[in-house]
């Protein structure tokens, strides 16, 4: 489990957390995705975890950022998903030097170490989109805040000058008569 937000949502519906980190921050890098992915990747192997799903912001937009679900292991080939879950075939046979197996040991933690740093960095790309959202919500308000101070202002100094005159008028008025 990764950041406070989710921590604390975790503890509050009491929640069993098996790992959590706080220190990954805005700008995730493949280290801490290699740091994340290498226990669950040892617990899938040894049977104890039958998936792993990572939940994360996708990042969309500024203002669009749905939370997705991306199954990093096992892994599902992309014609099978998109077949609705029947078997994909390949469509030619390649020879594969080392073998389909080594290669596979080889480029399996790689794959799913970037699938989690995706997450990571979409989720740290929402956050900033929010925030800048935010801020750019509070400068607005702020700025129609200032326009309404300054009108009231002017039309209080507008009052004043209006009065002083009357009165100076009326005080020329009094003299002359």
């Amino acid at each position: 489990l990764v950041g406070k937000k989710g921590i604390s949502y975790f503890k509050f519906t009491k929640r069993n957390i098996a790992s959590q980190r706080i220190d990954i921050g805005d700008r995730p890098t493949l280290e801490h995705a290699a740091e994340l992915v290498k226990p669950l990747m040892e617990r899938f192997s040894k049977g104890d975890l039958d998936a792993v799903d990572v939940v994360f912001a996708k990042f969309n937009s500024a203002v669009s950022t749905p939370p997705t679900t991306l199954r990093i292991l096992p892994i599902t080939p992309p014609d099978k998903r998109r077949s609705g879950g029947q078997e994909a075939k390949a469509a030619v046979n390649y020879i594969l030097k080392p073998s389909a197996e080594e290669i596979l040991q080889e480029l399996l933690p790689l794959y799913v170490q970037n699938q989690m740093y995706r997450a990571l960095v979409e989720t740290a790309a929402a956050e900033h989109g929010a925030r800048r959202t935010a801020m750019k919500n509070a400068t607005d308000a702020g700025q129609d805040m200032l326009t309404i101070l300054q009108r009231t202002f002017n039309r209080a100094r507008q009052a004043q000058i209006t009065q002083e005159l009357a009165e100076i008028v009326g005080g020329a008025e009094a003299l002359k008569g």
